[in-house]
């Protein structure tokens, strides 16, 4: 391959031209090409695309080219001196770009970005942007704002975005055949499951700028850390890809650089620089996420039971996507598990590399004790036999260092307040659930308590994110916890309260009933607003008031 021929005339060259979104630090959003994204990277706060799950792609991108331009990094010294000057090695980075140029060219007619050029189906079949465009409802065009002329034809920008992403996050379900892959049958291409990102449950670090955000995600290659492979490359370093599946001899993959450009799907772009106006989209390279946690830095990680039972070993580890249900500080203790005890069994969940080597970067004094770091998750749900995007999940807590560090007592304290919080709500859910029986309701689902909770949260939630942000290296554990305590107390109470006083007559009278005991109970709002305040009382010990304070409170 001659990497360094003169450029296709009619290309679009991803280096060169504008196609990534970023917020820059006067707030303004606008569209960088891949060398200006990093010349300028200590200037942008973020990559803020369409989705999140856009940003989180291209960021994998971005990173895969900075491991190759810094050669690993090949030692903790070497992302040290990165560390040191927040700044980015920009001639590296654009040497680099431009040994491969030809290969971060969109339209190249024999090797196109992220596609196959010849990619083809035995039948001549016109193909729209619906499949490639991920906020395109599948069969339901009419309730989504891109329609008429909208899908039929996008920028070459926005094509390039769109194609990272599809990559990435793709989902499953029967793909157009393409001629020369052997698995095609009549025509189709029959579900290999959703793109290499779909199943994580994807976290990363994000600085103050798009710099520190690059190096926080830069793992050098480390004892500890990664292992180097000379076999690992990003796929513009290798021999374009076919329409058929690699073999697994030398799919991989073998490192970071062929785990964030990996090919989930063969890709084919119709149009030209004035438009795209469709997609061939067939299946590509398989990826078995099982036990790759030292290799994949960004996703929590759980035991899979069901695995272990099967293949009859432990312990065996699989990605764990979020909760879209619930905030992301709601599973602190997912994000930052508690440290085990030695001669315990292997812990049932891991946190993301990313936060594990930030945590020791912290303790050994590499980064100081007072830095804050914003922990950004996001994560996709699949319907319908995972072949449609149901729903795209976001969410980030800024925090000190130390909350990361496995033995630290901020970080106890952190995941024990949100565990008081759950305590809290569902002290709550029983007050509205015994409301109801004393009016006499048949709520049988629990649409009460689920309300009394969801509101609970939404009062609760910019509360605890601004508390966590404010721990830090002068904060004492006790206090602070004692401080959150009586928040919730002041918040859950006042929503109990009006839960009480909109009861209503019946409530106040109330009824006989049976409770989960068996025994026959009196139900009231009365009574079940005092059996309210001492689960409350119980829920949250440290915000047991004294004497004095109650009086000054009165006062």
């Amino acid at each position: 391959m001659n990497t360094n021929a003169a450029p296709h005339l009619a290309g679009f060259s991803l280096i060169h031209e504008a196609w990534i979104p970023v917020l820059d630090d006067e707030g303004r959003c606008r569209e960088l090409s891949l060398q200006e994204m990093f010349d300028q990277a200590d200037e942008v706060r973020m990559i803020a695309c369409e989705l999140p799950t856009q940003t989180f792609a291209i960021l994998r991108l971005a990173l895969a080219i900075l491991h190759r331009a810094t050669d690993g990094p090949p030692s903790e010294a070497a992302w040290l001196a990165l560390w040191r000057d927040r700044r980015l090695p920009v001639t590296d980075v654009r040497d680099y770009l431009g040994e491969f140029r030809d290969r971060f060219d969109l339209l190249h007619p024999e090797h196109p970005f992220y596609q196959v050029a010849d990619l083809r189906a035995s039948k001549d079949a016109a193909y729209g942007l619906e499949r490639l465009i991920a906020d395109v409802p599948n069969g339901m065009q009419f309730l989504t704002t891109r329609a008429g002329t909208g899908m039929a034809s996008i920028s070459p920008a926005e094509a390039a975005r769109w194609l990272v992403h599809c990559q990435a996050y793709d989902p499953s379900g029967i793909k157009t055949g393409a001629v020369g892959d052997p698995r095609v049958k009549g025509g189709r291409g029959y579900p290999i499951g959703v793109a290499t990102l779909g199943g994580l449950g994807a976290v990363y670090l994000e600085g103050a700028t798009l710099a520190e955000t690059l190096l926080l995600n830069l793992l050098p290659v480390a004892p500890g850390w990664q292992r180097a492979d000379e076999r690992d490359a990003p796929v513009w370093e290798r021999a374009p890809q076919t329409s058929a599946e690699e073999a697994d001899a030398t799919r991989g993959p073998f490192g970071l650089l062929s785990l964030y450009t990996w090919q989930s799907r063969r890709i084919r772009l119709f149009g030209d620089v004035l438009g795209i106006t469709g997609a061939m989209i067939s299946n590509g390279d398989r990826l078995e996420w099982q036990d790759r946690h030292l290799l994949e830095p960004m996703s929590v990680w759980g035991r899979s039971a069901p695995k272990e039972r099967e293949q009859k070993r432990l312990p065996i580890y699989l990605p764990r996507p979020h909760d879209h249900g619930r905030a992301l500080w709601r599973g602190l203790q997912t994000l930052l598990p508690a440290p085990t005890s030695p001669g315990a069994d292997p812990p049932q969940r891991l946190s993301p590399m990313v936060l594990q080597r930030l945590a020791r970067l912290t303790v050994t004094g590499v980064v100081e004790s007072d830095f804050q770091v914003r922990t950004r998750a996001t994560s996709v749900t699949y319907g319908t036999q995972q072949a449609v995007v149901d729903e795209v999940f976001s969410d980030a807590l800024t925090m000190n260092v130390l909350l990361l560090v496995e033995h630290s007592a901020l970080r106890a304290t952190a995941v024990d307040a949100a565990a008081d919080a759950e305590a809290a709500v569902s002290t709550l859910r029983r007050l509205a659930d015994n409301l109801a029986r004393a009016a006499g309701s048949r709520d049988q689902d629990g649409g009460e308590s689920a309300r009394a909770s969801e509101r609970a949260y939404a009062e609760l939630d910019r509360a605890f994110r601004g508390w966590l942000a404010g721990l830090g290296p002068d904060s004492d554990p006790v206090t602070e916890r004692t401080a959150w305590q009586r928040l919730v107390r002041r918040a859950i109470g006042r929503v109990g309260a009006d839960l009480v006083a909109a009861a209503g007559p019946a409530a106040w009278i109330g009824r006989v009933g049976t409770d989960r005991a068996g025994r026959e109970v009196h139900y009231s709002s009365s009574q079940a607003d005092a059996w309210f305040r001492a689960g409350l009382a119980k829920a949250l010990p440290m915000a047991a008031e004294a004497p004095q304070q109650k009086q000054e409170e009165a006062a």
